[in-house]
């Protein structure tokens, strides 16, 4: 089910919960008749409402996410409920079709209203706070809530900036909210939401994938100050070598001597003026079945010896759930 999330573990399906405005869930039974007829419904309705970070459908597999389904009472599926800003609005039990799609629309003519027609308008910030920076390639989803925010990391940031997390905040960049665009702002500056490199100009991001998914393309924010005339200024990204399907995060050296599943050589025109977003479409056929992808930004367009990093997304498909106990190598994709 491309635009519907597998939940994989209570962690995860508190996270989504908490971090999108409206979600819908649908807890199932595979071995259930009903469940398998009313699949493709709930499917098609997801491939129509999914809204990026503002209305997403997830699944539960009640047999192999028991805490999931006994947190909420569910005993006999299928049964639907819906979140609104983190809390149950409604819960619908059996194959009541009718009365879940009702539902649903409504709730996603509520979204576009709030969330400012995500796609439409650039960079612009819905009322429950989600921003994207960059339009969706046609055919694909926003699948960032796919990475497992447990075990990113990142190399070689400076302490003084933001987490790791930062990157995927859903937030609009302090930067651009303050309306400068610089940075320089007292609230830009006392928030400090981005992260950049400390001794040098790379950065090293690991992210591992709470499912088996497809990247199609990355939506990187950069917002540099403009000023010409600082020296100590930050870069954005320039030339960045992605790894599919590693175990942990790479070493620095270790980067060097292992070939890169992709090298991506941003100009300076690949970047929006408006959002500071670059996207960087993939060799899609080299990006299937990814269960982690790491992004090393190897240096930065200009002379300073620091790169900064706002936000990524990441666009594409999400697949088949997968076991987080086990974050193995697939095939040829590892990058060897």
């Amino acid at each position: 089910m491309a635009n519907a999330v597998q939940i994989t573990s209570p962690a995860q399906f508190n996270l989504l919960i908490s971090s999108t405005r409206i979600v819908v869930v649908n807890f199932y039974n595979p071995e259930e008749t009903t469940c398998k007829a009313i699949a493709p419904v709930y499917e098609q309705l997801a491939e129509r409402l999914f809204q990026p970070n503002a209305l997403v459908f997830a699944t539960v597999n009640i047999p192999e996410q028991p805490q999931v389904a006994q947190s909420y009472g569910i005993t006999t599926p299928p049964t639907f409920m819906i979140f609104k800003e983190s809390r149950q609005v409604s819960k619908i039990q059996g194959a009541k079709l009718n009365e879940l799609s009702d539902a649903v629309k409504r709730l996603a003519a509520e979204a576009d209203q709030t969330s400012g027609s995500f796609g439409k308008h650039k960079g612009e910030s819905s009322s429950s706070g989600m921003w994207r920076g960059a339009d969706l390639p046609r055919g694909y989803t926003d699948i960032t809530s796919q990475v497992d925010v447990r075990g990113l990391e990142l190399l070689n940031a400076d302490s003084d900036f933001g987490s790791v997390r930062t990157l995927f905040e859903e937030s609009k960049p302090a930067t651009l909210a303050t309306g400068k665009g610089k940075g320089a702002a007292s609230g830009a500056e006392s928030k400090k939401d981005w992260v950049e490199s400390d001794v040098d100009e790379q950065l090293m991001l690991f992210m591992p994938f709470t499912s088996t998914v497809k990247v199609h393309t990355l939506h990187l924010t950069s917002l540099p100050p403009k000023s010409d005339d600082d020296d100590d200024a930050p870069m954005r990204p320039k030339t960045i070598r992605l790894y599919t399907n590693r175990a942990h995060n790479l070493g620095f050296e270790e980067a060097d001597d292992i070939p890169a599943t992709q090298t991506l050589e941003l100009k300076p025109t690949d970047w929006n003026e408006e959002t500071g977003t670059a996207k960087a479409e993939l060799r899609f056929v080299k990006f299937q079945n990814i269960s982690s992808l790491v992004v090393f930004v190897v240096d930065g367009d200009g002379e300073s010896d620091k790169v900064r990093l706002d936000r990524v997304r990441i666009i594409g498909d999400s697949g088949e759930k997968r076991d987080m106990g086990k974050l193995e190598k697939i095939g040829d994709e590892a990058g060897e």
